[in-house]
């Protein structure tokens, strides 16, 4: 068993005002992000990877698009997306922080 504790978390920057730590057992991986560049005119640009994802929505609201359609999403919503479906997101308030979750893991989010 492994703990994360927020006040230990590694955080990498992976854009201008975006952050996120993680945690993984073998086969799953949990990833906090924080968006804090919002709100946006425009989506991010679509990606796809080979790996299942569930997203909570912790804080904030954000157009969630999957395959090119757009749903509203705010706290409390969950959204799945199978693998190799194109998906992004384009933030609607200043804050977002989501919880995203894979199978498998994602090996390029760790450390290299």
């Amino acid at each position: 068993m492994a703990y994360v504790h927020l006040s230990d978390a590694k955080f990498t920057e992976i854009l201008p005002n975006r952050f996120r730590y993680l945690a993984h057992t073998e086969r799953l991986m949990m990833v906090v992000i924080d968006f804090n560049d919002g709100p946006h005119l425009q989506p991010d640009p679509p990606h796809a990877h080979p790996h299942e994802q569930v997203t909570y929505v912790v804080e904030g609201e954000m157009y969630f698009y999957m395959d090119g359609v757009p749903t509203r999403v705010k706290a409390g919503d969950i959204i799945t997306i199978p693998g190799n479906v194109p998906h992004c997101v384009q933030l609607i308030t200043p804050h977002v922080r989501a919880v995203d979750v894979f199978t498998p893991i994602r090996e390029d989010f760790l450390p290299k």
